[in-house]
């Protein structure tokens, strides 16, 4: 089987304050993308890693539509794309979303435009929603997004020495209306479009929480990042659904309160990872 990833992680942004960076999301790439070389047969040439600068909003798109052309030429039939960086939400433009809000995730040259986030600095879930719909039939796309999908869930376990959430709120406070919405609507968005085989996504929390951005084992990663590798590297046969419960184990056990999310179909979520 032919494969080939994207692996992003951004810590740096070019109109971010420093206090805003992120530190384990660079961390997040090369582990997964050393992952998927050493125990999972990608070859090196076949993994690209956009870092920090490198990962614009144009660079990244572009990678993943080239991802996607290649699946239908028939060039490519599994896919991973992993994202690691801030989450943040922009005001919906085409009312389909129940809190007026889209889900988006930043990029390295996230700005603003006004009192709102600038879209065409961020990626919106409904611009990965209209790539994944183009996924052909038989190809398998595995999605790792450790990132936050709201600002509702803020917690104060997320501000303790050596954490951070990876969320970013809007510019001003009349960017967007924040409302109270525990549900993993974005995730299930993401993956109800394609044909035959779906995406198969796997994201850090609920889309009413935040992710942790912290000091792990002598050095910075994502929470659920960092105990997903964990997870894969004690056992990769697990089905997903086992391997979430492991990585939520993992979770719990460091004093996360994150919630990870698992969308894809019944035989994908019984079928391990990466498979």
């Amino acid at each position: 089987m032919s494969k080939a990833a994207l692996c992003v992680g951004i810590n740096e942004f070019e109109h971010l304050p420093k206090s805003s960076w992120l530190q384990g999301c660079a961390n997040d790439a090369r582990d997964l993308a050393g992952l998927l070389e050493s125990r999972y047969g990608f070859d090196a040439g076949e993994i690209s890693l956009l870092l920090d600068s490198g990962a614009t909003k144009e660079n990244v798109l572009a990678q993943l539509t080239s991802l996607l052309d290649r699946a239908a030429a028939g060039e490519v039939q599994h896919i991973v794309f992993t994202f690691s960086s801030h989450g943040t939400q922009i005001p919906d433009r085409n009312d389909d979303e129940a809190d007026r809000l889209d889900e988006a995730f930043a990029c390295y040259d996230i700005n603003n435009t006004g009192d709102a986030w600038d879209p065409a600095t961020v990626i919106s879930d409904d611009e990965l929603f209209a790539l994944f719909a183009r996924l052909p039939d038989g190809v398998l796309l595995d999605v790792v997004l450790d990132t936050c999908h709201s600002g509702t869930g803020l917690k104060s376990l997320d501000l303790l020495p050596g954490r951070r959430p990876r969320f970013l709120p809007a510019p001003t406070p009349s960017g967007v209306a924040a409302t109270e919405f525990s549900d993993s609507r974005a995730l299930r968005d993401l993956v109800k479009a394609g044909r035959g085989v779906k995406p198969v996504l796997m994201a850090a929390c609920r889309a009413d929480q935040t992710a942790a951005d912290a000091f792990l084992d002598g050095r910075y990663n994502g929470a659920f990042t960092y105990n997903l590798i964990k997870s894969l590297t004690g056992d990769g046969q697990l089905g997903r659904t086992e391997l979430l419960k492991l990585v939520s184990k993992g979770l719990r056990s460091g004093g996360f309160d994150q919630v990870a999310q698992l969308e894809g179909s019944t035989a994908a979520r019984k079928a391990p990872w990466g498979s």
